[in-house]
């Protein structure tokens, strides 16, 4: 059985982030509970990193399992132009309740990529909207966005995307002051990018038409962190010259920063709020990109042009929306926020005692979130040490994927402590 099916894979299937000619067939998965996976030999392996930052609450809820299939039962999926169900409008509802005032118009996609789509072009078409022509954009060097042309052009700088840069739009990047335990130079790097940031907008404010930023924690860009403090003066920055901020949320949201939102560090907030990833809790693709009141009424017009013509065939799926309501039902049943917290106090207990035992660097911490750097160069991204380290990972019981020389943890937070210590002890017995 298990061969029969690897090899209909290795005939059939193109693999994400996987280069077929040096990779090694894949694990074949039979089962999954908690925050563990199960293959079909029966080897378990926990899973450090959600399964792509997707998994909150753990594999198999049973509480999300049967409202999904309560709602398959009486509607799986009807067109959203003309129509609407009960499902979306609860959903977002209780999203426009969990944000800041001002945001409160719900726009339903299917992933982070298209999220981010959307952000960008109803940036672009306000100004157009409005009589003006501001169709570039401005991002944190490093950043990544997704894997659609307008999110690429926004994360070109994440060194992902060479081979469609004559394609993309040309955007404008400024330095990511990041930020770890230890670190006395940052105050430097924040006044160095807010310079560049500065400079920037003297010079192109009339053709910008957006900012874009992973708030707080860069994801795919090495887990990079920066100050609230910094953040704060930047979005300010923004908002004074007239410029539209998205913070891009598909990883930094419903918790995964010890709050549910990154921006509910902040006090200064965005004007456009883009979700996905954990939103339905792992179980079916589910985005939102969430807007003020005042970009949307510049789309509600009598003239038939000023209308965001944009869509997607499964836009708010309604089996996806009753997911996303019990996934956010679970926050309060499992007091998720007290569990966030044991994960980061045991985060931060065990990468100090790993710190004194092993040669790792840039230690940082955010939530549910931690991440340290390998104090190598050999380790780049998707180089052989990076896969062999990945597969001395999976071979002791471990889901980890290094970007490059960072090492990140990312767990469901149904994760217990002795689990998550016992993880890092194998980490420690591995890198040493």
């Amino acid at each position: 059985m298990k061969n029969k099916i690897l090899k209909k894979d290795s005939k059939f299937i193109w693999h994400p982030f996987t280069q077929e000619k040096s990779s090694e067939a894949p694990i074949l998965v039979k089962k999954a509970k908690d925050e563990k996976i199960i293959d079909i030999d029966g080897n378990e392996y926990i899973d450090l990193i959600s399964s792509w930052w997707v998994n909150t609450h753990g594999h198999c809820r049973e509480e999300i399992i049967k409202e999904i299939s309560d709602q398959a039962k009486s509607i799986e999926q009807v067109l959203f132009a003309g129509f609407t169900h009960e499902p979306a409008v609860n959903l977002a509802e209780k999203l426009v309740g969990l944000l800041p005032d001002k945001l409160n118009k719900v726009f339903f996609s299917d992933n982070g990529s298209t999220s981010v789509e959307i952000a960008m072009k109803v940036a672009i078409q306000y100004w157009y909207n409005k009589g003006k022509k501001k169709n570039k954009f401005m991002a944190f060097d490093g950043g990544y966005h997704g894997d659609t042309l307008g999110a690429m052009s926004v994360g070109f700088s994440s060194g992902f995307y060479e081979p469609f840069k004559e394609i993309i739009n040309k955007n404008f990047f400024f330095n990511f002051p990041e930020n770890w335990f230890g670190n006395n130079q940052v105050e430097l790097s924040e006044k160095e990018s807010i310079r560049e940031v500065k400079n920037i907008i003297n010079k192109e404010k009339n053709n910008i038409a957006a900012v874009i930023i992973e708030p707080l924690i860069q994801g795919a860009g090495g887990m990079r962190i920066c100050r609230k403090e910094f953040l704060n003066k930047l979005i300010k920055i923004f908002k004074d010259s007239g410029i539209i901020v998205i913070f891009d949320e598909v990883m930094t949201g419903f918790g995964r920063t010890g709050k549910m939102f990154a921006l509910d560090h902040l006090s200064e907030k965005p004007d456009i709020i883009c979700l996905a990833k954990s939103l339905t809790g792992g179980y079916i693709p589910l985005a939102a990109t969430i807007f003020n009141e005042e970009i949307h009424k510049e789309f509600v017009d009598s003239n038939f042009k000023k209308t965001f013509l944009h869509g997607h065939t499964f836009t708010a799926n309604p089996i996806g929306c009753s997911a996303a309501l019990a996934s956010l039902n679970l926050f309060a049943k499992d007091r998720t926020f007290k569990n966030i917290k044991k994960i980061e106090d045991t985060h931060k207990k065990c990468l100090s005692m790993l710190s004194k035992r092993s040669t790792i660097k840039k230690i940082r911490i955010l939530g549910s979130i931690a991440a340290f750097d390998l104090d190598e160069d050999r380790f780049k991204y998707g180089s052989k040490p990076v896969e062999d380290l990945k597969k001395k990972f999976l071979n002791k019981g471990l889901l980890l994927r290094p970007i490059g020389k960072t090492i990140y943890l990312m767990p469901p937070f149904c994760i217990k402590k002795k689990v998550l210590e016992d993880c890092y002890k194998i980490i420690e017995e591995i890198i040493n």
